[in-house]
């Protein structure tokens, strides 16, 4: 038996540039970080040749190309593995319309499963590279590739796209920096969910015509990032308010006037910015708020569900290794 444990994620700047329609033309650069919820996935032996899947179904097939969770399939596709086993995905949250990046965390977590059940290892990097081949290329999902590299890496991460290579950089904070950012950092749930293809793919056809704005929420990331390293976290929140404006012109779904509502009350109350976790149109509202302000934020916004998240240092990793 194998467990995975992947982190979710929190995107602060610079979505939409790790599109490769954008950074195939000029660089991208994002802010993430891995937070402490996840997706877990656990792989066994069956005796029978079956493969059973269990996730929200339950699927028993004896081939490959019947499994209806398309991420599952393509994984073992990938890894070779094509008869016996038994596949169980969890989730700390719901992995729906959350945007929090739950399709990449399972699709690394699938993978690094896999690969382990085969007695087999593989670098973050390339367990990110595998991601995106099966979520962009194999079954064309209309997303850039922070979200794997990420939940593969794990941490506060300053991430590169160019053409011909994709950087990570770990965001060096001290203790004091980084216990700041975390202190800082809410999560409520906006009680709405989306599809986030609906929004993804009308962001992706807009890509030419908004280069403008894309370009400044990659100059925002590179800024956020000086501002983190400098201690200047009033800046910080400032910068994911500037960049939350640019964010909602990519589509037209990314805002709505229940999310603007809940925006603003949290602003009034004290947070200094935040934006839509993931593609936008529901799922979980990212605050910055400072320590002192924070309660005032919650009695705000005592409607919604907060959900409170740290930055996880490790990215996806075996946590349990039992092979017979």
């Amino acid at each position: 038996m194998i467990i995975v444990q992947t982190p979710l994620r929190v995107s602060f700047l610079g979505g939409g540039t790790d599109f490769e329609g954008f950074f195939s033309n000029e660089a991208g650069a994002v802010l993430s970080a891995a937070i402490d919820k996840y997706v877990f996935v656990i792989v066994k032996e069956r005796f029978d040749g079956l493969i059973y899947v269990n996730y929200s179904k339950k699927e028993t097939v004896s081939r490959v190309d019947d499994i209806e969770h398309d991420l599952v399939r393509e994984a073992l596709k990938m890894t070779g593995v094509d008869e016996g086993i038994e596949i169980t995905t969890l989730a700390d949250i719901p992995s729906e319309g959350t945007g929090l990046g739950s399709s990449s965390s399972i699709t690394i977590g699938l993978l690094q499963a896999l690969y382990a059940y085969q007695g087999e290892s593989r670098t973050a990097r390339e367990l990110a590279e595998d991601a995106c081949r099966i979520e962009i290329d194999i079954l064309g999902r209309p997303m850039g590739k922070q979200d794997q590299y990420i939940a593969a890496y794990g941490n506060l991460r300053f991430i590169t796209f160019n053409h011909n290579d994709i950087k990570v950089e770990k965001i060096p904070l001290n203790i004091e920096y980084r216990r700041k950012l975390s202190e800082g950092i809410m999560l409520f749930y906006t009680g709405q969910t989306r599809q986030s293809s609906i929004v993804l793919e009308e962001q992706k056809a807009n890509i030419g015509e908004r280069m403008d704005e894309l370009r400044e929420m990659r100059r925002l990331a590179f800024e956020g990032r000086g501002a983190l390293l400098e201690g200047k976290f009033e800046e910080f929140g400032q910068i994911l308010h500037n960049s939350w404006e640019i964010k909602k012109q990519l589509a037209s779904k990314v805002s709505n006037p229940g999310i603007e509502d809940m925006y603003e009350t949290a602003r009034k109350a004290g947070a200094l910015g935040g934006k839509i976790s993931g593609a936008g149109g529901g799922g979980f509202l990212l605050l910055y708020c400072p320590n002192g302000r924070k309660d005032d934020v919650r009695e705000a916004l005592n409607y919604f569900r907060p959900l409170p998240v740290g930055i996880e240092p490790d990215g996806s990793k075996v946590i349990f290794n039992y092979r017979r």
